[in-house]
Formats: C-alpha cells, structure tokens, sequence
C-alpha cells in the first residue's frame, strides 16, 4: 500500500520594530522553532494519519465502529448517497448501522494525504481507493476535519465523493 505522508511547514518571522535587518539570533531561534514546530506538526499528522487508516480498515471488514469511536458527538457528514447533512452522533450511529457488514475490501490505498493544521484543528484530505476480490476499484475523495478535545483528536466534519476514475 502506499501512503505519503508529507506536511509542509513555514515559519513567519514576527516584524521588528526599528531595526529590519534579521540577525544571526533571530535566525537561530527560527530554526529552533521551525524544528520543534515541524516535530509538532509530524507528531499530529502521523496521529491523524493513524487514525483515519485505523477507521478505515475497520471500515473494509464490515465494521463502521472504528470511525463512530474517533468521531465527536456533533459530527457531520455528508455522502453521495446521503439526502441530505447527517447532524450529530445521533444520526450518523443508525446509518453506519445500517450498513454493518455490508462494505468489505481486500485491499485499499489513500493517496495524496495532506493534513492542514489550523490550531485546535486538523483537515485531512486525501483520494482512496478500494479494492474488492475482482480488482475493481472504487476510487473516492475524502475530507474529514479533526477537533483536538481533550488529549485526542476527533472527527467533526466528513465528506465523501467519488473520484473520476483514469
């Protein structure tokens, strides 16, 4: 399977007042930032990235709990063969439900993975590709945003579509 998992990270260094000119210490703590912040951020998106692939395979052996157990109870959620938004815990539980172990795959890859960090938050985006017995693949498009609640992230937003196959 495989998997990329990149993540870009800048550092924007504050303006100084009077002089502009960017000193040997300001260059230093910038890299001292850049590093720590860059661990951060590798740390998160690998954790995200676990995540989501601990769902999914889950997810291809009948089991829609993996990501039910990582979503927050005001998830939304959209698909293409929803209606319409599904609100809450409360209305995604009964639909994941209903398809319990309905879904399987032999195999499945998630391709272009980029996690956005945007302070308490993570969004995930990424196209997935299934795999069932005959090789036909279901390709998709996934975006899922995270919450940091406590000491875990949690799912609040998901969104799949189907991607244009080659």
């Amino acid at each position: 399977m495989r998997s990329c998992r990149e993540i870009e990270t800048t550092l924007a260094l504050p303006p100084k007042s009077g002089n502009q000119n960017i000193t040997q210490e300001d260059m230093n703590t910038a890299d001292s930032s850049m590093a720590n912040s860059r661990t951060a951020d590798e740390v998160t998106t690998n954790e995200i990235l676990e995540l989501e692939e601990g769902a999914l395979r889950r997810w291809l052996s009948g089991d829609p709990s993996g990501f039910l157990e990582i979503s927050a109870n005001d998830v939304v959620y959209f698909d293409p063969f929803t209606e319409r938004r599904l609100n809450g815990l409360v209305e995604l539980t009964p639909y994941y439900e209903a398809i319990r172990g309905k879904i399987h795959a032999d195999r499945f890859e998630i391709l272009n993975p980029l996690v956005q960090l945007v302070g308490g938050a993570a969004i995930l985006t990424f196209n997935f590709i299934s795999y069932g017995g005959n090789e036909n693949a279901m390709c998709w498009n996934c975006t899922e945003a995270y919450r940091r609640n406590d000491d875990q992230w949690r799912i609040i937003q998901t969104h799949w579509s189907f991607a244009k196959v080659k």
